[in-house]
């Protein structure tokens, strides 16, 4: 059936752009802000494009998710604290833009979005740029639970405590959204 294939598309290419950015494993000795950051910072700067849909402003998410945590480093747990929380703090950030970029276009003309860039262009197949593109026309929350699903292969609780929303949600959006998807893909 063509409509089974195309979420499996989806997932299958929120997959391998997630083992594209594959992390090292833990460093010797104590965790660094410096080790957190070499080994995390590209990875969530992905996760935030796939959010925001824009490299500058990806970035900036992502450093103000590290001044963050630079400035609550001595109350953290563990490792996995900390990661989890730049992965919330990309997440939120990310909300935030969006957010302000809606208030924007409310008060002035709407303008023509951005282009992706020609070399992220490139690095993706023709099916890769129809899924992105997709992805892009889902509402936000439909789109950040596929992006921490997929790419950010998060499990359905780990996504509800990054989001904000019960693990219900993430099932029923998630399902929601892969519906969508199909969808689209199959229109284009």
């Amino acid at each position: 059936m063509v409509g089974d294939e195309t979420p499996r598309s989806v997932q299958d290419t929120l997959t391998n752009l997630r083992i594209k950015d594959g992390v090292a494993g833990p460093p010797a000795g104590p965790l660094t802000l410096e080790d957190l950051y070499k080994q995390h910072r590209m990875r969530l700067i992905r996760l935030a494009l796939l959010l925001v849909d824009e490299p500058a402003t990806a970035e900036d998410v992502v450093q103000e998710a590290f001044t963050g945590l630079h400035r609550n480093w001595k109350g953290l747990r563990d490792a996995q604290a900390a990661v989890g929380y730049l992965r919330t703090a990309v997440v939120n950030g990310s909300r935030s833009v969006l957010r302000r970029r809606k208030t924007a276009r409310d008060y002035t003309p709407p303008h023509v979005a951005n282009a992706r860039s020609a070399e992220s262009l490139a690095m993706l197949t023709a099916e890769h740029q129809a899924v992105v593109k997709a992805l892009q026309q889902l509402p936000p929350r439909q789109r950040e639970v596929l992006v921490l699903r997929y790419y950010g292969d998060l499990s359905e609780a780990e996504i509800a405590e990054a989001t904000g929303i019960s693990k219900g949600t993430v099932k029923s959006t998630a399902s929601r959204a892969l519906d969508a998807l199909q969808k689209l893909m199959a229109g284009r």
